[in-house]
């Protein structure tokens, strides 16, 4: 499980982040706590679900450097298919606070995703997207993603992390398509 961010106090609480909040929160939840792992350039912690122990990272690489953390991360820990690699990430095409979870795609322009894609030749991880909605009027999306939401919005953001936390949760007890079922239904 990697949820992508930028590393840095000056980062924190930005939307672009709120993918690395979900995998930290995930951590909290089961009593972890994400440490930096030497060679892997990513913050992880192991999470013993029922299931198994799957690891929970958070790349310390900036996003759009995301494909170098999970290429190591997936080299260590042997995933030898990525349709068991997650990403939880911010998504500019799904309205704020909106959480749905798809398997394969392409990137729709995400720098975290098109650097993934460019190290790991394969497109078939689960993606679990937060979504924070579009830029108001001429903003940029890269301005949009690195600034601080205002109150109302952090507060919809929070919730939605807390369901990508979820989802993640159902991926692991239930599967991918018992997850897309409960968490892409109209809310």
């Amino acid at each position: 499980m990697v949820g992508l961010g930028n590393p840095g106090r000056e980062y924190e609480g930005t939307r672009h982040n709120v993918g690395a909040d979900a995998v930290r929160l995930l951590g909290e939840r089961h009593g972890e706590r994400l440490r930096a792992e030497k060679g892997l350039r990513a913050e992880v912690a192991p999470w013993r679900a029922a299931q198994g122990l799957v690891a929970l990272a958070v790349p310390s690489t900036y996003m759009n450097d995301s494909g170098l953390a999970v290429a190591a991360l997936v080299r260590r820990f042997g995933v030898a298919d990525v349709g068991r690699l997650v990403v939880v990430h911010d998504e500019l095409d799904l309205p704020a606070g909106r959480v749905k979870v798809k398997a394969g795609g392409g990137t729709a322009g995400h720098n975290g995703l098109r650097s993934i894609h460019a190290h790991l030749h394969d497109t078939g991880y689960v993606r679990v997207r937060i979504g924070i909605g579009k830029p108001p009027g001429r903003q940029s999306g890269a301005d949009f993603v690195l600034r601080r939401p205002g109150v109302a919005e952090r507060t919809l953001l929070d919730v939605a992390v807390e369901r990508a936390a979820d989802a993640v949760e159902s991926i692991v007890a239930e599967g991918v398509d018992a997850a897309m079922t409960r968490f892409n239904a109209a809310d």
